[in-house]
């Protein structure tokens, strides 16, 4: 039998969701996910790079990758993707949180052979990495190809979490003469450094 995950919420309800549309703008504002797994009784959380391709979860890495062939053998598995948008600060530690938005996708990933829809996956792959950049690339030869492992997830057995907006404070607490509110954070992108291995006179392309 196979076995479902629950993705019942038990705790802070109010905050989950099941909504397919809100999983995928969680995934697509993200560039990293965690993959959990159990190996030999034991527990793994692998860091990755992904991209969501309709309703499914890509994640790639080398033929010769402990993850990827134990996941294309067809174990179960976890993929998170979080963001971490402010810390809030409450009146007292207990109600002090953070604003996030999270989802967990549940499943047994399929793996990617077909070479056309490998190639397919790694374009969607740079496209969702690095917007703009795969029409300036050569395409991926077969021998790269080859070496890389392309696993498919599907996007059906998931839950989302976030939380929003200002302190929960207790009422009791709301005289309490300390600051409360929420401190914003976001990843953003710095300044392009060339490759010191540039050719003369390569300017910088407008989708940086």
């Amino acid at each position: 039998m196979t076995q479902i995950a629950d993705t019942k919420f038990k705790r802070e309800a109010k905050r989950g969701s099941h909504d397919f549309n809100q999983a995928c703008q969680v995934l697509d504002a993200g560039k990293v996910c965690h993959v959990g797994f159990t190996l030999q009784d034991q527990p793994y959380v692998v860091p990755m790079a992904y991209a969501r391709l309709d309703d499914q979860l890509l994640i790639h890495g080398s033929v010769a990758s402990r993850l990827m062939k134990s996941l294309a053998s067809g174990i179960r598995c976890c993929v998170t993707v979080t963001h971490y948008d402010g810390l809030v600060y409450a009146r007292s530690t207990f109600n002090s949180s953070m604003n996030y938005r999270s989802v967990m996708v549940f499943g047994i990933a399929r793996p990617i052979t077909d070479i056309d829809e490998k190639r397919s996956s790694i374009q969607a792959l740079v496209d969702h990495l690095m917007p703009g950049r795969r029409l300036e690339l050569r395409k991926s030869t077969i021998k790269e190809l080859n070496a890389t492992s392309l696993l498919a997830l599907p996007i059906e057995t998931f839950s989302c979490k976030r939380r929003t907006g200002p302190p929960s404070d207790s009422k009791s607490d709301l005289d309490a003469k300390v600051w409360a509110g929420v401190v914003p954070l976001e990843l953003t992108a710095g300044e392009p450094v060339d490759a010191p291995d540039l050719l003369p006179g390569i300017t910088r392309p407008d989708y940086l």
